[in-house]
């Protein structure tokens, strides 16, 4: 465990905090940093759990699963959050499952360009991600109906609408105190 505040164990946990930590398990059994950062305050850690798999992981969401992830991977590159861009980078390496692709995406991402790996729909929605991260303040109409003229449908716009905020209100979580992967299981997806 990692952060520049004290995290609560598993060891330490009362009965309410011992819950959000039960909701909170990933896949592999284990309480991500991300989340045992809140250790402190159990209510915002049950919030924040709730809000980020109906954001991410969501069998209704219609956004292809491996761009959610790239979404996730281009705020997390943006806000210059390591924590985040290592999970969901590997997660978006695990989906995308063709190394060259995922190499051309990745050196796209991070040098800021989509455009070099992604035209149509998906360069839209990473435009409109980048626009809405780093001046939220110009985002206009005009910029959302650019995603709907590239093919996204409104409940589509929705859901990268709030990938983008989710991921700008955790970058921020964990940028603002110092939380790292240590000690984490890195990447959503089991290893086999």
């Amino acid at each position: 465990m990692s952060a520049w505040i004290r995290m609560l164990s598993d060891d330490e946990a009362d009965g309410t905090l011992k819950s959000a930590l039960d909701l909170a398990r990933t896949p592999h059994g284990t309480v991500d940093n991300v989340m045992r950062v809140h250790s402190l305050r159990p209510s915002t850690m049950r919030g924040h759990v709730v809000l980020y798999r109906a954001c991410l992981h969501d069998d209704t969401n219609t956004v292809q699963m491996w761009f959610q992830e790239v979404i996730s991977s281009y705020v997390s590159t943006l806000n210059a959050c390591a924590y985040s861009y290592a999970n969901h980078w590997t997660n978006a390496r695990h989906l995308i499952g063709d190394e060259a692709r995922a190499d051309a995406v990745e050196a796209a991402l991070q040098a800021r360009r989509p455009e070099d790996a992604f035209d149509g729909a998906h360069l839209a929605a990473l435009r409109y991600a980048e626009t809405l991260t780093l001046r939220p303040g110009e985002v206009r109409k005009t910029d959302v109906d650019a995603l709907r003229d590239a093919g996204w449908n409104d409940g589509e716009i929705l859901e990268i609408n709030q990938i983008v905020g989710y991921f700008n209100y955790a970058n921020r979580l964990l940028n603002g105190l110092g939380v790292t992967t240590q000690g984490d299981v890195v990447g959503y997806y089991k290893k086999d």
